[in-house]
């Protein structure tokens, strides 16, 4: 089935079975599956699609733009990036006078004052920005969750690592994703909490877990968050 509506089209897989009420899910590739019990009507499904059409075109189109990978961004202004969890365009200011590139977060923007409009200049500037906001928001999170540890990091340290948000090794040594800064508060704390009970369990046994949800017990949202949420948290 094919439906237009507020000057957007899409196209619906109508699957009808023995079941009660009628549904509407958006698959891992963006494709739009309506669930009907048998003999629904037409009018029915559309009814159902218009009522949730906005959130059904925003998540489908989601969903295919994560199967694209990593979002390739452009330096100019207005572009959007990331920064605890909401997205927000970028002023670039150019000044020769100042003494180095930097970023400034205020207005609801990302303001980068840079001598130059250079792309690589821009993005570096975006990445030293992200990596002091992140060692602020990690030091900030292990001093508030210390309480619930009789150990404490041996050292905090923010790196590039392509593969993990957190690690905790056997000397304590924490280590953390810079691109965390672009996450929610929340999902930062989830983090800290995450590598602060690898300090007490090592690995990822039950009492790992059990630490971790008595600590955090809506964990698991923010681990969703972060499944859902990676392929845009890039610079």
């Amino acid at each position: 089935m094919r439906h237009t509506y507020l000057g957007e089209t899409i196209d619906v897989e109508i699957i009808y079975k023995n079941r009660k009420s009628i549904g509407v899910s958006i698959d891992g590739y963006g494709n739009v599956i309506v669930q009907a019990p048998k003999k629904t009507h037409d009018e029915q499904v559309v009814n159902l699609l218009e009522a949730n059409w906005e959130l059904i075109l925003t998540k489908s189109k989601e969903m295919k733009k994560r199967l694209d990978g990593p979002q390739q961004k452009a330096y100019d202004q207005g572009e959007s990036f990331l920064y605890l969890g909401n997205s927000y365009p970028i002023k670039i200011s150019l000044d020769r006078n100042i003494e180095k590139d930097h970023v400034v977060f205020e207005d609801n923007q990302l303001t980068i004052f840079v001598k130059n409009h250079d792309d690589e200049k821009i993005k570096q500037s975006l990445k030293r920005f992200y990596y002091q906001q992140c060692k602020a928001l990690v030091e900030k999170s292990i001093q508030s969750h210390q309480r619930h540890f009789k150990t404490k990091p041996r050292s905090v340290r923010i790196t590039d690592n392509q593969t993990n948000w957190g690690t905790c090794d056997s000397n304590l040594q924490l280590t953390f994703n810079w691109r965390l800064a672009m996450a929610p508060i929340e999902v930062v704390d989830y983090v800290v909490v995450h590598e602060m009970c690898h300090m007490v369990h090592l690995n990822h046994d039950r009492s790992f877990w059990r630490l971790v949800g008595k600590i955090m017990p809506d964990y698991k949202e923010k681990e969703n968050w972060l499944a859902k949420s990676n392929w845009k948290m890039t610079v």
